[in-house]
């Protein structure tokens, strides 16, 4: 936004102070005035009558002394209210400092301001604060975009592959080509759509209504009921009434995915187990699985995005990689809690905690 030139700030100050300064002279000189012409009257003031005084020739020769003693005041509010405003703006100048490095593109600096708490430091740690998280949503969204580049881009070169093969070998039978050509378009496909749901969550651009989850954990479980028979484990759902207020889509999502997650990485035999609780102001839902022991190290990275972990079981349906990190953004944007915590029997106890519907 382009603007016209004016008046720096401290300018602006130093002016004030000046200003303020003779007018407060100004108004001294007034009241002495007032003073003489009121209640000085003209007339003999010794006790012989030798002396005479004027209170009008008074004033004039006061006059000049009074100019004199304005000019001072002035040029010492010029001088004192410019080093004043200098040096009350100091942590203004290096709040600008810092803004301006941050409009180019450095979010590392920070302005850290010592001293007393007072307006500007307040801005100051505000900034500083404001920077640091966005110097981690921008890491994290460079980390996100690179990650989902080279996902995106084992498909396409999967399939660059294929087409090159059998291109090479004309004798070679289609029907198989065909099928893995299939199975590489999908995987291309759920990772987009998946990638399409993280930036609708994160935009939280849905529209807000009640859902109970308690009836979103019935759904997930008769959804993926037959995945669950298919990888021999048995799912086991509990729990009271859990109204909150949000996205329904979302949510469903949100629920799939922890039940989903929590078949494909379990143990032949295994269990899963989804219940629904109520607390105060708020309502809970968990999905517990069993599985190996996880380590606490795994647990902290699984929730970004494309942080499988090399030690959870890999099935045929384990995913993009997406799942718990759009569980996580669609917890975020319901102004909730994800809680992960490993079993001591081994796998993994996921509990989401929402705001109780009104």
């Amino acid at each position: 936004m382009r603007r016209a030139p004016g008046l720096s700030v401290r300018l602006k100050l130093t002016l004030s102070y000046a200003g303020f300064i003779m007018l407060v002279g100004a108004l001294l000189f007034v009241a002495v005035c007032v003073f003489y012409l009121r209640f000085l009257p003209d007339g003999f003031i010794s006790a012989d009558d030798s002396f005479w005084i004027d209170r009008y020739a008074l004033l004039r020769a006061f006059a000049p002394f009074v100019t004199i003693v304005m000019a001072v005041l002035l040029t010492l509010g010029l001088v004192g209210g410019w080093l004043l405003a200098g040096w009350m703006l100091t942590p203004l100048t290096r709040i600008t400092a810092a803004t301006r490095m941050a409009a180019n593109g450095s979010l590392s600096h920070r302005i850290r301001l010592s001293g007393r708490s007072d307006e500007f430091r307040e801005l100051a740690d505000v900034f500083d604060t404001m920077l640091a998280r966005l110097e981690a949503h921008v890491d994290e969204q460079q980390r996100f975009a690179a990650n989902a580049s080279h996902e995106l881009r084992t498909p396409l070169a999967i399939t660059q592959t294929l087409l090159d093969v059998a291109r090479n070998d004309p004798d070679r039978d289609t029907g198989e080509l065909i099928d893995r050509l299939r199975g590489v378009n999908t995987r291309a496909i759920d990772l987009t759509e998946a990638l399409l749901l993280l930036s609708r969550a994160d935009q939280r651009s849905f529209t807000r209504q009640h859902v109970d989850l308690s009836l979103l954990a019935e759904e997930a479980t008769e959804t993926l009921l037959t995945l669950a028979e298919k990888q021999e484990v048995t799912l086991e759902t509990s729990g009271e009434i859990a109204r909150t207020v949000g996205s329904h889509a979302l949510l469903q999502q949100l629920t799939t995915n922890l039940v989903h997650n929590a078949i494909v990485h379990n143990l032949p035999q295994g269990t899963v187990w989804v219940t629904t609780s109520v607390q105060p102001d708020s309502v809970v839902l968990t999905v517990a699985n069993t599985g190996e022991p996880l380590a606490e190290q795994l647990i902290s990275t699984i929730v970004e995005p494309f942080q499988r972990g090399t030690e959870r079981i890999r099935t045929d349906h384990a995913g993009v990689g997406l799942g718990l990190a759009i569980v996580n953004s669609i917890v975020e944007a319901h102004a909730g809690t994800l809680t992960l915590t490993p079993r001591a029997a081994g796998g993994l106890c996921v509990a989401v905690q929402l705001p109780a519907g009104r």
